[in-house]
């Protein structure tokens, strides 16, 4: 009896557990895995057929403190979010100063906040972080945006962020983009040869550490750094930035022992710089030709590079036309402002990298704004231009109001407004028609015509190269009205009395423009006879002013024209100290000088005289 007793406990026993596994067996292995969810647990309930009650309300415990431990996850992800908002700035910039400049991301809300976090103090460390990452992202951006068409506009960006303070930051980026793009080699060249009129310290880095990065790659035998390398400072010897001495030790050290490597960077090197060398060294130029040439007869080097030689000699024959001095458009630097630097390449060179890395200056405040009165040297006023206009029309009310009530000006500042209207007007015109146009509105006071007439003349003048645009201009007034014919030949005794003052481009340009209006019959030849061509009455800017002025009218005219129009009886007696016949002396002096620019043939009647004088002498004795 007790062994069938055990047998049916046995069997409760089996048939509780059996129907609860069984519950529990019957659900799939998902349902069983995501036991913590509230829907698992409900349909756990109500399939279970609680037998025990301790049990249920055990389960039941258990189910709401999966839901409360759920609300709690919920709640710190939510605090979690809005502590991500709430951010201290101080921790944020913390958190950049220990890191490398630029290797943070920042997304743009985030930036703006601690900007205006950190503007309260501007000689903060945070401030001053803020300002250095924003001149390295400037810089680089302008930097890479520049050529030959934009470079003009570009330069004045350039100028309006602190290149002394970012020279290491201008310096690296320049060198980086002329790397990465070498047929823009030239366009960066003339971008440092600008900025190295103005600011010589930025130069003479970039130059220093071209030179430094150069001897690095040379020890390495890395190529292609070479390359880039000695083509920047190549361009830079061509703008005049650094000294041809450089170019010429680079050479040396690249010949000395040549290979492969070595003679196909000095043949690139070459090409470039070649046309500056034979021009202002030709001596030394001559000399690295007969060493390309002693190599070659050597031939120690392979057949690839032989044929590189031999292209060089012919670019050589044929003046280096397609490798000029400097490209067309980049010729923005005048010659009086240019400033040259002699660094040698074997002496200690100091690149200053530390120029590349923010660091906390104590004066900063003091420097940014004494890079501002520097700038503002440099562009001229423009932060002021809109109360530059306010105050000049406001100066125009005033000069009308005294105008009206016959107060004359003698402070000359009615003359220099006057002159400033004539130059924008003419500095923002398309073409000369619409120059024209716009000039003839300008008002002028009875006897100011003379103003407008040199205005024009001295506009010419200031060109790198003559312009027609000007000619066309004084061709249009004097066609219009006499009295604009009379101040343009009133300006023209006056130019050449005055000539010798001027530096010989704007001679050139002055000379070419008068020559302009004489063939275009503008002004009366009659005006000619202030100039006379003796040893005495004449120097040397006269007969260039002279010879320019008359080249310029035989281009135009033909010279069969224009000698036939010397010919003409008027013209004839206004140039008789052109074409003197009253002492030898002068009358061979004038035969020489215009038979030496080309026009022998106006000289006929002279040479006739001569040998009339010389026959009626000869029958005297």
């Amino acid at each position: 009896m007790a062994d069938v007793d055990m047998d049916n406990g046995d069997r409760l026993k089996r048939k509780r557990s059996g129907s609860t596994s069984s519950v529990d067996g019957n659900l799939p292995p998902s349902s069983r895995r995501r036991s913590t969810s509230p829907r698992s647990s409900r349909i756990d309930l109500v399939k279970v057929n609680d037998a025990d009650p301790v049990r249920r309300a055990e389960r039941e415990r258990q189910l709401a403190a999966r839901v409360a431990a759920m609300e709690l996850e919920k709640t710190d992800k939510t605090k979690e979010k809005t502590a991500e908002k709430e951010y201290d700035a101080k921790a944020e910039f913390a958190k950049l100063l220990s890191t490398r400049s630029g290797g943070v991301y920042m997304p743009p809300a985030r930036l703006r906040a601690l900007q205006e976090s950190a503007a309260g103090d501007k000689t903060s460390q945070e401030y001053q972080r803020l300002s250095w990452d924003a001149l390295r992202k400037s810089i680089t951006g302008i930097v890479n945006r520049v050529n030959i068409n934009n470079i003009k506009l570009i330069v004045p960006e350039l100028f309006s962020e602190n290149l002394i303070r970012g020279r290491g930051l201008f310096a690296r980026s320049i060198m980086k983009a002329q790397a990465s793009s070498l047929p823009f080699t030239p366009v960066f060249a003339a971008l440092v040869a600008i900025i190295n009129t103005k600011l010589p310290q930025v130069g003479e880095l970039v130059l220093t550490r071209l030179i430094s990065q150069f001897r690095r790659a040379f020890k390495r035998n890395d190529k292609i750094v070479c390359h880039s390398t000695t083509t920047f400072i190549a361009h830079l010897v061509n703008q005049a930035v650094a000294h041809e001495i450089i170019a010429l030790q680079i050479l040396v050290l690249l010949l000395e022992r040549p290979t492969d490597d070595s003679i196909e960077i000095a043949v690139g090197f070459m090409r470039e710089v070649g046309a500056f060398l034979a021009e202002n060294s030709p001596k030394a130029n001559a000399t690295v030709y007969e060493r390309f040439r002693a190599v070659l007869n050597e031939g120690s080097i392979s057949h690839r590079v032989q044929y590189m030689i031999e292209v060089l000699m012919q670019v050589r024959k044929d003046k280096y036309k397609d490798n000029p001095i400097l490209p067309e458009g980049l010729d923005l630097v005048e010659e009086d402002e240019q400033i040259t630097h002699q660094i040698q390449l074997e002496e200690e060179l100091q690149v200053q990298e530390g120029l590349n890395i923010f660091k906390v200056d104590p004066s900063f405040a003091d420097n940014e704004e004494k890079y501002k009165s520097i700038k503002n040297e440099i562009l001229g006023e423009d932060s002021d231009e809109e109360s530059g206009s306010e105050e000049d029309s406001s100066e125009e009310e005033e000069s009308e109001v005294e105008g009206k009530e016959g107060i004359e000006d003698q402070t000359g500042t009615n003359l220099v407004n006057l002159r400033r209207t004539i130059y924008l007007t003419i500095m923002n015109a398309l073409n000369y028609e619409e120059a024209v146009h716009k000039l003839l509105k300008v008002q002028l006071s009875e006897g100011e015509e003379i103003e407008m007439v040199n205005m024009i003349i001295e506009c010419c003048s200031q060109e790198r190269s003559y312009s027609t645009f000007y000619g066309l201009i004084g061709e249009r007034f004097s066609k219009l009205n006499r009295v604009w014919t009379e101040c343009f030949e009133s300006a023209f005794s006056n130019y050449y009395n005055t000539i010798h003052r001027y530096e010989t481009n704007r001679l050139r340009n002055i000379a070419r423009f008068f020559g302009h209006l004489f063939a275009s019959d503008s002004i009366s030849w009659i005006v000619l006879e202030c100039i006379k061509i003796n040893e005495d009455d004449t120097t040397s800017s006269s007969r260039i002013f002279v010879k320019i002025m008359m080249n310029e009218m035989m281009e135009s005219m033909g010279l069969k024209t224009l000698a036939d129009r010397f010919k003409d009886e008027e013209v004839k007696r206004a140039c008789q100290g052109m074409f003197p016949m009253d002492v030898p002396k002068n009358t061979r002096f004038s035969i020489n000088y215009f038979t030496s620019i080309g026009l022998g043939v106006v000289t006929e009647d002279m040479r006739e005289w001569l040998k009339v004088r010389k026959f009626v002498c000869w029958q005297n004795f």
